[in-house]
């Protein structure tokens, strides 16, 4: 009976150091053309993509990694529920966002914005993390 325990308590730990690994940002809303991006140039890396801000680009470092993203609400009175009721997309980051950079942490695809939001909100509230 103690093992079950035992087990049940990592099991616990084990979720609750999962959720913690989540980062809170801002989403927004990239229109094409994707092409050349900073990661890939102009290898095409489909349309579930993302580009990052400065503070994450880190030198590159998370080019080609997937990340998990989920919307958790608005950031306007304009679209006060912009989140779908699939809020959740996984997405490559392929790029640096362009000069003047992003106004949020990572900017989404037309296309994964689109599956978690309403696109006509431009950004949302997001959690994410690497998958």
């Amino acid at each position: 009976m103690a093992s079950v325990r035992v087990y049940s308590s990592i099991l616990v730990v084990l979720s609750l150091l999962c959720f913690a690994s989540s980062d809170t940002g801002i989403g927004t809303i990239n229109a094409p053309p994707y092409l050349p991006s900073k990661c890939f140039g102009y290898q095409d890396q489909g349309v579930m993509i993302a580009a990052v801000n400065e503070d994450l680009w880190d030198d590159g470092a998370l080019c080609g990694k997937y990340f998990e993203v989920t919307c958790t609400g608005g950031t306007n009175k304009g679209t006060p529920h912009p989140c779908t009721d699939n809020p959740t997309v996984t997405v490559m980051i392929t790029d640096l966002c362009p000069p003047p950079g992003c106004k949020g942490d990572l900017d989404l695809s037309h296309e994964a914005f689109s599956t978690i939001a309403d696109p006509n909100a431009g950004g949302i509230k997001i959690s994410y993390h690497e998958v």
